[in-house]
């Protein structure tokens, strides 16, 4: 039986919307399964909560936008380059950002180093954590070489109490760990749900952009990958970052969604060791240092992970199939478009792996997800089913149809760029793209109008 003081309201995970009744599909985004059922209590008209309770609400007065201030304010250094780059250049006064990754991947571990770093050259850091008791997070510190007294710890989970601390402390910075486990009286339900989310958000933003001081909060992730919670919470923040890795790699993969003060869809990449988070300089040469270049089915392109180029090596294995149909299998890329590029080898090139199973791996956990390595999985395909090794200082840039015609690619001039600067000697591009092609020197650019040019081309001893 419901309580007469609540109110129920069925909310969308994926756009936030609401509504009174519950539906098996979202009327705003079209998305299915996504409406969630959350309770609430009921306020009378004009009643405010805990998150406007504590700053009194004041009209302002409208004004030109050019005399609203054009900078995005001052920028705090988290103590990694790689990482300050992927923020803009550091953490913004008055911002917030959401972290989000799987259970261990190392989320709370970044979070410590950035607060030690930021306590000793901008103030002392308030970090909250209802997930893990102070000794917890004293052992990391310790083993990480966190030592500043200027970093303080408080296992309070109750949203208003922590407004009403922080009045108290002043941070230069607040690491909430994780926005999950908060609760406000607010909101009548389980710390975690869509309302909890909701309010506790809501209060902690609020805070942040009337003090002008940050707020870095961990968020968890649904089996799917998604941030769990509701999609409004990724709206209310100004930037989201990811981190991705494999459970037995070292590496870590921080890629930021969203960033309201820089380019977003950038990555940065991590190394987790026994003293914490090392930021990879040349991720380029992690990616593809490890490569067998003698090797049937390794191929390497450059891909664009934001506005920053980025070496990586295709892997592709072809093998006769005992099953029917034949198996195939996509590690970093879209399973759709392998299928794809298989079907049109088999069907433009004559290239027949129709009975053979194909396999195709991204090394060191990246995902890639752009056409623009399309030319290089076509081409490492048909170098494990010939057997013979793609020319080893030779790179693959383009999209391919199904036509199996190459296509232009953007960026193409930043990514030779970047192949030039590794060593590589020769790039095959799209025959298209040649006309307007300012290429580096030091690196022979070789235009290709089809796939099976390109693997003329790109496999010497056929």
């Amino acid at each position: 039986m419901r309580n007469a003081g609540t109110r129920t309201t069925f909310l969308c995970r994926d756009c936030g919307h609401s509504s009174p009744k519950w539906n098996g599909r979202c009327p705003a985004c079209g998305a299915w399964g996504t409406i969630t059922e959350f309770t609430e209590p009921k306020r009378p008209a004009g009643q405010r909560t805990a998150a406007t309770l504590a700053a009194p609400r004041a009209a302002v007065a409208p004004a030109p936008l050019i005399e609203q201030p054009c900078s995005d304010g001052e920028r705090v250094s988290t103590g990694l380059t790689e990482v300050d780059r992927l923020l803009g250049g550091g953490i913004v006064a008055g911002s917030v950002v959401l972290l989000a990754g799987d259970p261990g991947i190392g989320k709370s571990t970044l979070l410590l180093q950035a607060a030690g770093s930021i306590a000793e050259t901008a103030g002392p850091v308030l970090y909250v954590s209802g997930e893990e008791s102070g000794a917890q997070v004293r052992l990391r510190s310790e083993r990480l070489g966190v030592r500043s007294p200027d970093v303080r710890f408080s296992p309070e989970t109750d949203a208003p109490t922590i407004r009403a601390l922080l009045t108290s402390e002043h941070p230069a910075l607040l690491v909430v760990d994780s926005i999950q486990t908060l609760t406000s009286p607010d909101a009548q339900s389980a710390a975690g749900s869509v309302a909890q989310v909701r309010e506790c958000a809501q209060l902690l933003i609020g805070w942040a952009k009337q003090s002008n001081i940050p707020v870095v909060m961990t968020g968890h992730v649904t089996k799917d990958g998604n941030i769990a919670g509701p999609r409004v919470l990724e709206h209310m923040v100004d930037v989201v970052l990811a981190m991705e890795g494999e459970p037995v790699s070292s590496l870590r993969l921080l890629r930021c969604s969203k960033n309201r003060f820089g380019a977003a869809n950038g990555v940065a990449l991590l190394e987790m060791r026994n003293e914490g988070l090392i930021e990879v300089r040349d991720p380029s040469a992690l990616l593809v240092g490890e490569r067998d270049p003698s090797a049937p089915g390794s191929a390497v392109a450059v891909t664009m992970q934001g506005n920053r180029p980025l070496l990586c090596e295709v892997q592709a294995l072809t093998n006769t199939s005992v099953f029917s149909p034949p198996r195939r299998t996509a590690t970093g890329v879209d399973f759709n478009r392998m299928a794809m590029l298989a079907a049109v080898l088999s069907r433009r090139t004559g290239i027949s792996i129709g009975n053979q199973d194909v396999m195709v791996n991204i090394p060191s956990g990246l995902q890639v997800a752009e056409p623009a390595l399309d030319l290089a999985i076509a081409t490492a395909i048909a170098s494990s089913f010939l057997d013979a090794p793609i020319h080893p200082a030779t790179v693959l840039v383009g999209e391919v149809g199904l036509n199996s015609e190459v296509r232009s690619t953007a960026h193409l001039e930043r990514r030779l760029e970047e192949a030039a600067r590794h060593g590589f000697e020769r790039a095959l591009v799209p025959q298209s793209a040649l006309r307007s092609l300012d290429a580096p020197s030091g690196i022979e650019v070789v235009g290709v109008a089809g796939v099976r040019e390109a693997i003329a081309q790109a496999i010497p001893a056929r």
